[in-house]
């Protein structure tokens, strides 16, 4: 009914927990109506190019919003382009070289930094301040606040690392946070959060990262299998798995010499696993159709 492979389905279960089913008597899962239509929008989402991380911790309406913001047919033409101002050090530069009209947005003033910024006229009638800073700190939300009075408009700061603590903060004062888009036609999408005051709930809470799934001595065998099959992917692929996860294990285990420098391990240790975990799957997909046998752990 949604569209979705039932493969991709219990990944995305296991992996972003996008529904909670209950069971029938015979342990068969059971979706509701209103399930089933949110899994549709994110299929055709993710159809669209959009990453399923981003998308998993939105509503149903925040899901239709994105959709109809890229469908033309479903979409007002009559909708006139957001007024923003763009701070960063690459995003101005990306939004310019894209078309800031083609993502729906209206560019009145660009700029590298909020002290740059403050040095150039106001723009009262803008509707969206948005915000670049790859590196998140405590130090952004005083300069982002004593601008209120000279651009008095929505608040949404784009980042790629930063403390879960500096994220609770910037929200409390009523910014919208999340991670940079790598499609630049989700801006608008998170524009419009912005000015409605909706809050995204995935940016500073990770998914748990799972426990790994293979033996290292199986992959270990598997690296050094000989060429025997014709396709050399499997070794391959075994050898990726061994070095991502001795980084996890090394992070995890790297001494800190500061809270920082903590959050930043933590932060390498996760991704680190979060890529183990894609890699396992992938492994897992390729030994099934090379009919290769890879131990599990445990088993």
């Amino acid at each position: 009914m949604a569209g979705l492979p039932v493969e991709t389905l219990r990944v995305w279960e296991r992996r972003y927990q996008i529904s909670d089913t209950r069971r029938s008597s015979h342990g068969q899962r059971l979706y509701s109506a209103e399930q089933v239509e949110r899994l549709a929008l994110l299929k055709q989402l993710v159809d669209q190019g959009h990453g399923i991380g981003l998308l998993a911790g939105l509503s149903r309406q925040q899901l239709q919003l994105m959709l109809e913001q890229h469908n033309p047919v479903q979409s007002s033409s009559s909708a006139a382009p957001i007024r923003v101002v763009v701070v960063g050090t690459s995003l101005p530069r990306r939004v310019v070289a894209l078309g800031a009209e083609a993502i729906g947005l209206d560019l009145r003033v660009r700029c590298a930094t909020l002290a740059e910024l403050n040095e150039q006229e106001p723009d009262g009638d803008a509707e969206v301040l948005i915000l670049e800073k790859a590196e998140l700190d405590d130090s952004v939300l005083p300069r982002i606040d004593a601008l209120r009075e000279r651009i008095p408009a929505a608040r949404l700061v784009l980042y790629r690392f930063s403390s879960s603590a500096t994220i609770r903060a910037l929200r409390s004062a009523g910014c919208v946070v999340a991670r940079l888009p790598a499609d630049l036609n989700e801006l608008a999408l998170l524009c419009r959060l912005a000015m409605r005051g909706q809050r995204l709930p995935l940016s500073h809470t990770p998914a748990a990262v799972p426990a790994p799934r293979y033996a290292e001595d199986s992959l270990a065998m598997l690296a050094q299998a000989s060429g025997r099959v014709s396709c050399e992917c499997p070794r391959h692929l075994a050898e990726v798995l061994l070095t991502v996860g001795s980084f996890e294990r090394y992070s995890a285990q790297c001494a800190v010499r500061s809270p920082e420098d903590a959050e930043l391990h933590a932060t390498l240790e996760r991704s680190a696993g979060q890529a183990r975990a894609l890699l396992e799957d992938a492994l897992e997909r390729l030994a099934l159709a090379e009919g290769i046998s890879v131990v599990t752990k445990g088993g």
